[in-house]
C-alpha cells in the first residue's frame, strides 16, 4: 500500500505540518486531516534512488559495461579475470564470460 504525504493548509496539528498515511490507489486524495479536519493538501514526496556510480561497483554487482570506442570495437570496462579488455566484431574469444557473473 502506498504511503502519501499531505500538508496543513492553515495550521498543524498534533500529526505535525506535515504526515503521511498510507492509503489504497483507489482511494480519494484527502482535503481533511484525519486527526483535526483542517484543510490539506497532497504534496510530492522525494524519492531516493540509489544507482552505481563507477565502473568498479557495477562490476562488484555483476554487471558488464561495454564503451563503444570504433567501428565494431567496444572496451569492457568492467572486465574481470580473464576477460578480453576489448569486444571486437567477429571475434568470438573477446566476448565477456557471462557465466561467471550470472547465477540462479
Amino acid at each position: 500500500m502506498p504511503i502519501y504525504e499531505y500538508e496543513h493548509v492553515q495550521r498543524a496539528c498534533k500529526l505535525g505540518k506535515v504526515f503521511d498515511i498510507k492509503q489504497n490507489l483507489e482511494d480519494a486524495q484527502l482535503t481533511k486531516c484525519p486527526e483535526c479536519s483542517s484543510p490539506v493538501q497532497k504534496i510530492i514526496s522525494r524519492i531516493n534512488i540509489s544507482c552505481p556510480k563507477t565502473n568498479s561497483e557495477l562490476r562488484d554487482l555483476g554487471f558488464t559495461k561495454l564503451v563503444k570506442r570504433d567501428d565494431g570495437v567496444y572496451e569492457n570496462v568492467t572486465a574481470r579475470g580473464n576477460d578480453s579488455r576489448y569486444m571486437e566484431r567477429g571475434k568470438s574469444g573477446t566476448i565477456p564470460d557471462l557465466s561467471k557473473t550470472i547465477s540462479d
